[in-house]
C-alpha cells in the first residue's frame, strides 16, 4: 500500500524503525470522537485554488491540497453524525492585539486575517450539538477545556483531521497520545502548505503517537462500530 511519505522516507529508514519496533498499530476503541481543526477559510481559501492564488486571498491559506482534504473529511463527518459519534471543532478564534505572543513574531500575517477567514469552510461546518473549542495556540488540548469534554463524552479514540499536518494536527495528536487517548489520522484528511512537511509528519506520528491509514480504511472500521444511542449514552 501506498503511503504518502514514500519516496520521501528511504527505504531503509522506514526498515530502521520497524527493526526497532516503532510503528506497531494501536487500534480503535469503541467510543470515537472526531476533530476537525482549523478547516476555515483562511486555511484553505473561500475556493479550491493553486497555492500561489490562494495566498492573493488569505496569506495562510494551504491552496488546493485543503479543499482535496475537504472532500475526504465531509463522507466521515457523515459518518460520525449517522453514528451519532460527537463531533468537535477546535479552531482558531479571531486574533486580537493581546494574543500576538510568539506567534504574531514568527506568522505576523495571522494578525492581519479578515474576520472572513474564521468562518469554517461550509462542506464541513459544525451544527447544533457539535461542539466548539477556541483555541489560542497549535495543540488543541493546551489551554482549552477539550480533554473535560472528551471525557464527559467518555471518548477512547480521537479521529483527527484539517490543519496543519505539521502544526496544530501534529501537536494535538501528541498531546492526545500523552492523555493515552487511541489516536487515529485518515492521511487524506489533514492538510499543509508544505507536501513534505506534510509527508514526513505523517510518518512520524504514524510511527510513535496515532494509526495513520487511509480515510477509506478508517470509515470501514468506523462503520463497523456500534451507533451510539441514548440509551448507551449518546451526548
Amino acid at each position: 500500500m501506498a503511503r504518502p511519505w514514500d519516496g520521501i522516507i528511504s527505504e531503509d529508514e522506514q526498515k530502521a524503525y520497524r527493526a526497532a519496533g516503532f510503528g506497531k498499530p494501536a487500534g480503535l476503541g469503541l467510543r470515537p470522537a472526531l476533530l476537525i481543526i482549523d478547516v476555515q477559510y483562511r486555511t484553505a481559501g473561500t475556493e479550491s485554488k493553486p497555492f500561489w492564488e490562494s495566498i492573493k486571498e488569505f496569506p495562510t491559506s494551504c491552496g488546493d491540497v485543503a479543499w482535496n482534504a475537504v472532500r475526504h473529511i465531509k463522507p466521515l463527518l457523515a459518518l460520525f453524525r449517522e453514528k451519532g459519534f460527537p463531533v468537535l471543532y477546535p479552531h482558531v478564534a479571531p486574533k486580537k492585539s493581546y494574543d500576538a505572543g510568539r506567534l504574531a513574531a514568527k506568522v505576523p500575517s495571522i494578525m492581519t486575517i479578515p474576520e472572513k477567514g474564521y468562518e469554517f469552510v461550509a462542506d464541513v461546518a459544525p451544527v447544533d450539538g457539535d461542539i466548539l473549542v477556541p483555541k489560542r495556540h497549535p495543540s488543541a488540548f493546551f489551554g482549552t477545556p477539550l480533554a473535560s469534554y472528551l471525557i464527559d463524552l467518555a471518548a477512547d479514540t480521537l479521529v483527527v483531521t484539517g490543519c496543519t499536518t505539521s502544526g496544530c494536527i501534529r501537536s494535538s495528536v501528541v498531546d492526545a497520545f500523552a492523555y493515552n487517548f487511541r489516536v487515529a489520522v485518515p492521511q487524506e484528511c489533514c492538510y499543509d502548505r508544505s507536501a513534505v512537511s506534510h509527508a514526513v509528519n505523517l510518518f512520524d506520528m504514524s510511527e510513535k503517537y496515532a494509526d495513520v491509514m487511509p480515510a477509506a480504511e478508517l470509515m470501514k472500521k468506523i462503520a463497523a462500530m456500534p451507533a451510539l444511542t441514548a440509551e448507551s449514552g449518546a451526548a
